[in-house]
């Protein structure tokens, strides 16, 4: 996995199993809160269409539901039922035909869900304004203004799993050519993997082999249903930012554990599990996670969090800390960032022909 030579840079197509992205870059899943029923809008389409045509290699579809009380909030993306398909084709069937790779990322928010739209505030609905029981490996909530969640019986977490089987079968016929599996941010399958809200003492709690069961057999049983040639990303925090949590030597095990069920590529977040984590943010904060469990668990890996220059994120790729760079906030700002980006590294740079006027 090393690649110290140069050989590789931001714009070197990458190829994983049976699919090509043009570049390094793409666009990381980002919640719009602007569905109606889990169902994706015109805004989706817009807002992930022009992340296409601005050049990214590969355009993900924000944290979609694979329940709905797995949604964060009422106006969360959904994927639970069949109904969902067709608003989603419309989205990935726009992306390709931009010569973009269109993702999705499944996922349930856990002890997480039920909260308002973060420009309404963010804090938890009450069961009389909209807000529904949310669910956990154990009864330990978020914070003192969550709700303590349901612990989960060993039936229910079954039916969990089938949910993100049958989430990832609809996946694949709404036309997406990735599919990754969320979990990071303190979310459901993160909440499992964590001993500070994971307090179970069956199979699913204890030490690490038995934290890591739920996500490692859900990875196994989408490896299983999805095409032999479709990659499967992985969504982690490496580390909990807070005393007595998970933590990144844990993260590089579980990502040995996770190339040995099939999964690709290794997506190296961090945080998200406890209010109270002291994060030390600053740009590329998460990078390290990347490069080591790269290294280490000789795995794919992407870096996010706080890349914002061509040069930066060149580096990165360059330098063999990672494989794919995934931008967030700095996609917001900027849909044609990887246009931008090419011509500030002086690579080739071919806008749409709609455009060429502009250029």
């Amino acid at each position: 996995m090393s690649n110290t030579d140069g050989q590789y840079s931001l714009f070197s197509p990458l190829t994983i199993r049976g699919i090509n992205l043009a570049n390094r870059i793409a666009v990381s899943p980002m919640c719009q809160y602007s569905s109606v029923d889990g169902k994706a809008t015109d805004w989706h389409l817009v807002h992930l269409g022009s992340r296409a045509v601005g050049g990214a290699g590969m355009v993900m579809v924000e944290a979609t539901a694979v329940e709905a009380r797995g949604r964060i909030s009422p106006d969360d993306m959904g994927i639970w039922g069949d109904e969902h398909i067709e608003p989603l084709a419309r989205i990935a069937k726009f992306i390709a035909h931009e010569d973009s790779v269109p993702a999705i990322q499944l996922a349930h928010a856990g002890r997480k869900a039920s909260t308002q739209v973060p420009w309404k505030g963010g804090m938890p609905l009450s069961s009389g304004n909209g807000g529904w029981q949310t669910v956990g490996p154990s009864a330990i909530a978020f914070s003192e203004q969550y709700a303590v969640p349901h612990e989960l019986t060993l039936s229910e977490i079954e039916e969990i799993k089938e949910a993100f089987v049958a989430a990832a079968k609809r996946s694949i016929k709404a036309g997406f050519r990735i599919i990754e599996i969320h979990s990071a941010h303190g979310y459901l399958l993160h909440s499992f993997l964590s001993p500070l809200s994971n307090k179970r003492t069956d199979s699913y709690g204890g030490g690490l082999n038995d934290r890591m069961r739920l996500l490692l057999e859900i990875a196994r049983e989408i490896r299983l249903v999805i095409p032999a040639d479709m990659p499967l990303f992985t969504r982690i925090s490496a580390t909990d930012w807070a005393e007595g949590g998970w933590h990144i030597d844990e993260a590089v095990e579980l990502s040995k554990a996770l190339k040995e069920e099939g999964v690709d590529l290794v997506d190296c977040s961090s945080g998200g599990l406890v209010s109270y984590a002291k994060i030390p943010v600053e740009p590329g904060y998460q990078v390290p996670f990347a490069e080591r469990i790269r290294h280490e668990a000789k795995i794919l890996t992407g870096a996010v969090g706080l890349i914002t220059t061509p040069e930066h994120a060149d580096e990165i790729i360059k330098s063999g800390k990672a494989d794919l760079v995934l931008l967030a906030r700095e996609m917001l700002r900027d849909p044609y960032w990887p246009l931008h980006a090419a011509a500030a590294l002086k690579q080739k740079v071919t806008w749409p022909k709609q455009y060429l006027r502009a250029t």
